[in-house]
């Protein structure tokens, strides 16, 4: 088998087998341990010491090689201009479906990007904190499109990736519990002077539709110096989405604050139905008009299999 890199006729990206990107590690050292990744993997979505050895370590070194020229670039800038000004965050987006594992992906590259030698600052947001409050989503009519792009207050998430990227030392944002499934009313997360920031969610690769009217719009994606998209396919997504909440019935969905806790009451066909029904209703209408169509934004696509190990990466070409 010739397992070096594919370059597609009239393709964007060069397309790497696994075995050929883990090549592409070279001597980037594991600083992570497996204590690490029990406290980072998420529900159904498993994460080995192999996994990080061949997928995440070659991307902390590409990440490493891109964050070091963004910053040649800023010194370059300033000998130019022949005054100093605040140097900003590089900012790293994490896209993909419901279930696919984007929270994972996110978490451990915040682990592996904050252990480089330098020791930088990373931050971690997530998008969900951005969705508007659920009494609101139920005055206008939007719990059943919870997570499409009209749930969200999109102006606070342009102001938030906006003064990150102008350099303001510090930058709150809202903060979101999946126990509630809600916004956490008076709770907000700070971010101060950070180096890399990592904003992980369903749409943060989206642009949406250019006005008519003349007047510039900008988008959460006109602010991403890198973006990643986690991809499968969709009777994959389907199965890992079930799964997770089959699981979360047993597990956190007994909490009694638990938004969710009704299903943890019924019969496990019932839950099965109700799972597939979201899924069907909610999720797979989301991925097919509006977070897929993002893909082609990415910078890195990691296609997942069917155990949720990452089988391919894309890498666009410069």
């Amino acid at each position: 088998m010739d397992d070096r890199p594919k370059v597609p006729a009239l393709s964007p990206y060069t397309t790497f087998s696994r075995k050929a990107w883990a090549e592409l590690r070279a001597d980037t050292p594991m600083t992570l341990d497996d204590a690490d990744l029990v406290r980072l993997g998420s529900v159904n979505d498993p994460i080995d010491m192999s996994e990080v050895e061949q997928i995440y370590l070659p991307i902390a070194r590409l990440l490493a090689f891109y964050v070091a020229a963004r910053q040649q670039l800023f010194r370059a800038t300033q000998r130019f201009l022949g005054h100093r000004e605040t140097r900003v965050p590089f900012v790293i987006a994490v896209a993909g479906s419901v279930a696919v594992g984007k929270s994972t992906t996110a978490r451990v590259l915040r682990a592996l990007l904050a252990r480089w030698p330098a020791m930088p600052k990373v931050d971690l947001v997530t998008t969900d904190g951005f969705l508007l409050p659920n009494a609101v989503l139920e005055r206008e009519g939007l719990m059943g499109r919870k997570g499409f792009p009209e749930s969200y207050d999109v102006q606070a998430l342009l102001r938030f990736v906006s003064d990150i990227k102008a350099g303001n030392p510090r930058v709150t944002a809202p903060v979101y519990s999946h126990l509630v499934y809600d916004v956490v009313p008076n709770e907000m997360m700070t971010i101060e002077k950070p180096d890399i920031v990592i904003i992980e969610g369903l749409n943060v690769l989206q642009t949406g539709e250019r006005p008519t009217n003349g007047k510039v719009a900008p988008f959460v994606s006109d602010f991403i110096d890198f973006g990643i998209y986690l991809d499968a396919d969709e009777p994959q997504l389907h199965r890992w989405y079930v799964e997770r909440f089959m699981r979360l019935r047993e597990t956190s969905f007994r909490d009694p604050q638990s938004y969710f806790r009704k299903y943890a009451a019924v019969s496990e066909e019932d839950a099965y139905k109700t799972a597939r029904k979201l899924w069907d209703e909610i999720n797979l209408p989301n991925l097919r008009e509006n977070i897929r169509p993002t893909r082609p934004r990415a910078d890195l696509i990691l296609r997942k299999g069917r155990s949720h190990r990452i089988e391919e990466v894309r890498l666009r070409k410069i």
